[in-house]
């Protein structure tokens, strides 16, 4: 669907921002008042049979709305940035074709950048020795340090990532070795513009509120099997150390089947470590001037609010 300010550009709506915050539960109002297809935009529900950890939608869920990009990988698979935003762009355009509005979930601000933005991670250098390199560099040093080396050379891109996603933080130190310039100044030489017109809107909780969600999600996520969950990853062959093992909830819960710490002590680990992450999200969406953010503490109003601002945009 195209937009009267906008004729070549596609319409897509997005309700983002920081986890536990009510992304679900809005985005599916949204979607049945406004016809649209949700497309998933988190980086731990492409994979297969991870479903507490990542709050994935639940089967009713899915049965109401039309839901994309859930379950693309098995967690043994690795999966890029760039694998998510070529199909993404696949599904925005089958479902713009269909007459429906695509409508972005989720909290994984890299896939909203690389949606945004036409960048092409692979058309970055790549060198193997340098990468084996650096490898053998984090091996010694460890994944601390190893952020701390990006920082010092590119802080921008060491903030937007966590010190566990060594395989990115190698990329980015990879790419300056290469190229002499860091990944945040080749994101700023890509002046192309989107092919979509986003239409934003993230739910702002005060801190407090916000903690006591993630808290008790924390806690509904454990009741709900999340160890069991893990422990059957574990035995079906998923290693500690693949890509999707490092997610909040999954990474916590492993030392504690080992037997080395207790599950109420992994309990307060995945809390402490959801409510960081939260606070990083938030700063990253913060610093988009696109998204309007709105009081979720009424949520029936803001609804609303997003309903007459949609309404008067997309079916102009």
């Amino acid at each position: 669907m195209q937009t009267a300010q906008s004729p070549q550009k596609i319409t897509v709506l997005g309700i983002i921002g920081a986890t536990a915050s009510g992304k679900t539960a809005l985005s599916l109002e949204i979607a049945q008042a406004l016809g649209c297809e949700i497309l998933c935009m988190d980086s731990m529900q492409i994979y297969r049979r991870m479903d507490i950890g990542t709050a994935k939608p639940t089967p009713m869920e899915r049965a109401t709305v039309p839901h994309h990009l859930l379950d693309l990988v098995e967690p043994t698979a690795p999966f890029s940035v760039a694998e998510y935003v070529d199909a993404a762009r696949i599904v925005i355009q089958q479902v713009a074709e269909r007459g429906h509005i695509p409508l972005l979930v989720g909290g994984t601000g890299l896939y909203l950048q690389g949606l945004s933005r036409p960048m092409d991670y692979g058309g970055l250098p790549s060198d193997p020795a340098v990468r084996a390199a650096l490898q053998a560099q984090l091996e010694q040093l460890g994944a601390v340090e190893m952020h701390r080396l990006l920082a010092g050379i590119d802080p921008d891109t060491a903030a937007r990532l966590h010190p566990n996603d060594t395989r990115r933080v190698i990329r980015a130190l990879e790419i300056h070795q290469l190229t002499g310039k860091t990944m945040t100044e080749h994101r700023a030489a890509e002046t192309a513009d989107s092919p979509y017109d986003f239409h934003l809107f993230a739910l702002d909780w005060p801190r407090a509120e916000l903690h006591r969600r993630i808290n008790l999600r924390v806690d509904q996520m454990m009741e709900a099997g999340l160890p069991e969950e893990v422990k059957a990853l574990l035995e079906s062959g998923v290693k500690p150390e693949m890509q999707s093992m490092q997610g909040l909830g999954y990474k916590e819960l492993i030392p504690a089947l080992q037997g080395r710490i207790s599950l109420a002590e992994a309990t307060e680990q995945i809390k402490t470590g959801t409510r960081n992450y939260a606070r990083r999200q938030l700063i990253w969406f913060r610093r988009d001037k696109r998204i309007r953010w709105l009081p979720a503490e009424d949520m029936k109003r803001t609804r609303s609010a997003i309903l007459n601002i949609l309404e008067d945009s997309v079916h102009d």
